[in-house]
C-alpha cells in the first residue's frame, strides 16, 4: 500500500505597513531635534554688558534730568572730575598706595591660607589643631578686630595690612581645604598601590584636586582686599583712594567720592577677570559649562 504524502504551500503576504521600508526613506523621516541643555558659546567680552548697561542708564537719566547732580553726578561729570585728579597728580599718588596696601596683604593672606589648608587638609594633626581656629576667626567680624590691632600694631600702615591679610586668607583657606577634603579616596589608594612619594603624591593628586576649589578663594580674595581697603584707608590715612573718598564726603564733593567707587570697580573687575583667566588656562583639562 502506497502511502501518498501531500505537502502543502502556505504563502504568506506581508501586510504593506509591515514591510521593510528602504535605508533612504527612513532617513527622510522628520527627526526630532534635542533641546541643548548647556548654555551656549561664550559671548564676546560678555561681562562688560552688565557694567555698560548700568552705565547707560545712568547716563540716560542724568540726561533727562532724573537724578540730583549734587548728589548722583552725571557720568561725563565724574570722568571730567577724573581726568582733572590724575592730571593734577591726586589720584595717582592715592591710587600707587592702595595698590601698594592691597598688594601686600594679599600676598601674607594667599600664602597663609595655602599654606593652613595643606597643613590642616593633608594631616589630622593639623586639621584638629588649625581648621577650628580658622572657624572661630571666620565667625569673628573682621572688621571689628581693627580697635585690637590698633592696639598691638600702632595705628600706621601695619596694621592695615594685617586685617587685608585676614580678609584675604580665610576665604582661600575655606575653599582650598574643602578641596583638599573632597579629593575622591580612591585616588589615594591608586597613589599608595602605585609607590608615590608625599611629594609626587601632593603634585600629582592633591594639587590638581584642590586647585578648583583653590581659584574660587582665590577669587573671593581679591574682591575681600579690595573691600577691606575701602574701609582701613579712611582710619588715620593720610593717601589713597579710601583717604581721597573720606574728605571728599567733608567738602560734600559727591563727584570724587564717585571717581573713587569708580575706580575700586575697576579694579575689582579686572583684578576678578585676571585671576578668571589663569585659571582657565590652568584648568583647561576640565570639561564645565562655562568652557
Amino acid at each position: 500500500m502506497t502511502a501518498m504524502t501531500t505537502t502543502t504551500t502556505t504563502t504568506v503576504t506581508t501586510a504593506p505597513s509591515e514591510r521593510t521600508v528602504p535605508a533612504a526613506v527612513a532617513d527622510e523621516r522628520p527627526r526630532t531635534r534635542r533641546r541643548g541643555l548647556a548654555p551656549g558659546k561664550r559671548l564676546p567680552a560678555a561681562r562688560l554688558s552688565g557694567p555698560l548697561l548700568l552705565l547707560a542708564l545712568w547716563a540716560a537719566a542724568s540726561a533727562a534730568g532724573r537724578l540730583d547732580p549734587g548728589a548722583v553726578p552725571a557720568p561725563w561729570t565724574v570722568l571730567e572730575t577724573g581726568v582733572r585728579l590724575w592730571t593734577d597728580g591726586t589720584l595717582t599718588d592715592d591710587v600707587l598706595t592702595s595698590l601698594q596696601r592691597a598688594g601686600s596683604g594679599f600676598a601674607i593672606g594667599l600664602t597663609a591660607g595655602v599654606l593652613l589648608a595643606l597643613a590642616s587638609g593633608l594631616t589630622r594633626t593639623g586639621e584638629a589643631l588649625i581648621d577650628g581656629t580658622v572657624n572661630l576667626n571666620r565667625a569673628i567680624p573682621t572688621l571689628g578686630l581693627i580697635p585690637l590691632f590698633i592696639l598691638w600694631l600702632g595705628i600706621g600702615e601695619t596694621f592695615k595690612i594685617a586685617i587685608i591679610a585676614i580678609v584675604v586668607y580665610i576665604p582661600i583657606y575655606l575653599n582650598t581645604h574643602a578641596a583638599l577634603s573632597g579629593i575622591d579616596h580612591r585616588f589615594v589608594e591608586l597613589a599608595e598601590v602605585q609607590g608615590l612619594s608625599k611629594l609626587a603624591f601632593i603634585r600629582e593628586i592633591v594639587v590638581p584636586g584642590a586647585l578648583p576649589g583653590f581659584f574660587v578663594g582665590l577669587r573671593l580674595g581679591v574682591t575681600g582686599s579690595w573691600l577691606g581697603l575701602v574701609v582701613l584707608e579712611q582710619i588715620n590715612a593720610t593717601s589713597g583712594l579710601g583717604y581721597l573718598m573720606f574728605q571728599a564726603q567733608n567738602y560734600g564733593q559727591s563727584d570724587v567720592i564717585l571717581v573713587g567707587l569708580v575706580v575700586y570697580g575697576v579694579f575689582g573687575l579686572v583684578s576678578d577677570s585676571v585671576v578668571r583667566l589663569v585659571e582657565r588656562r590652568v584648568l583647561s583639562w576640565r570639561r564645565t559649562l562655562s568652557n
